[in-house]
């Protein structure tokens, strides 16, 4: 029949090694994960920028969409007089 070790005596010679075994897999790990959400706040940056690029882009083609609307209102509702009618309103003529 084998020796009877008490489990505490086990747990002490078992403890130190353990954690000389996880302690690198344990760092590892949380390097990685810290990592990645590195890499996962550097692409949300990103996307949030080209975001506000397109939205930028499309506001000013909108603006300038009326601004050409409103060019072209004024320039059909503003027609030049006559000669005629211009002679006239100068030398008093006119109504």
């Amino acid at each position: 029949m084998p020796p009877v070790i008490p489990s505490f005596l086990l747990g002490l010679v078992l403890a130190p090694l353990a954690k000389r075994l996880a302690k690198p897999l344990v760092h590892g790990t949380i390097k990685t994960t810290v990592g990645l959400a590195m890499e996962v706040k550097k692409a949300a940056h990103q996307a949030g920028e080209e975001f506000h690029d397109i939205a930028a882009e499309v506001t000013a083609e909108m603006i300038n969409a009326e601004l050409r609307d409103d060019a072209k209102l004024v320039e059909t509702t503003v027609r030049p007089r006559s000669a005629a009618a211009t002679a006239g309103v100068a030398s008093g003529k006119g109504d």
